[in-house]
């Protein structure tokens, strides 16, 4: 069992940054290949990014590739999403969760555990 809690969430400006932190309890969590996911009001979740168990590889939606970066560090069992460049589109609560499978799944449906989300506004 992985319980996840993420944090960092707030309003920001168009163009502006935040950093977001999904802290993990157990002691497995660098068996699990991690992602972050968002949901804006009357949409489906989408994929944002994931990365692997050692956190060598990395994968990005096209809509945030470049902007945003997710690393995570196993000894403090902690994934996070450096967000930079913020758009208005950005704006959802963004939600952290993790999966058995080797490789990080692109659909919400590959996970197995899952954070209660961190609000994400950007205003223009």
């Amino acid at each position: 069992q992985v319980q996840l809690v993420e944090s960092g969430g707030g309003l920001v400006q168009t163009g502006g940054s935040l950093r977001l932190s999904c802290a993990a309890s157990g002691r497995t969590f660098s068996s699990y290949t991690m992602g972050w996911f968002r949901q804006a009001p009357g949409k489906e979740r989408e994929f944002v990014t994931g990365i692997s168990t050692s956190g060598s590889r990395t994968y990005y939606a096209d809509s945030v590739k470049g902007r945003f970066t997710i690393s995570r560090d196993n000894a403090k069992n902690t994934v996070y999403l450096q967000m930079n460049s913020l758009k208005p589109e950005d704006t959802a609560v963004y939600y952290c969760a993790a999966s058995f499978s080797s490789r990080p799944p692109m659909t919400a449906s590959g996970y197995n555990y899952w954070g209660q989300g961190t609000q994400v506004t950007v205003s223009s």
